[in-house]
């Protein structure tokens, strides 16, 4: 991510899940890691915790799907 880029942070509280299509999370998190592995392993976390809820075309599938 370049100096120039601007970062929408936002804030839930810790029973509201951020919403986001699965493409959304994938992106994002791959601002932040430096491999493949390490994005799969956080997404999961994510979906696996409940910190995620996935809109779109995966809304409402269970988080197992990704194990």
């Amino acid at each position: 991510m370049s100096a120039a880029a601007s970062v929408r942070i936002e804030t839930t509280t810790i029973h509201e899940p951020l919403s986001l299509t699965l493409l959304e999370l994938v992106e994002a998190v791959n601002d932040f890691t430096s491999n493949d592995d390490e994005v799969v392993a956080t997404v999961r976390h994510m979906l696996q915790t409940g910190r995620i809820r996935l809109c779109g075309n995966f809304r409402g599938v269970s988080a197992s799907v990704f194990d």
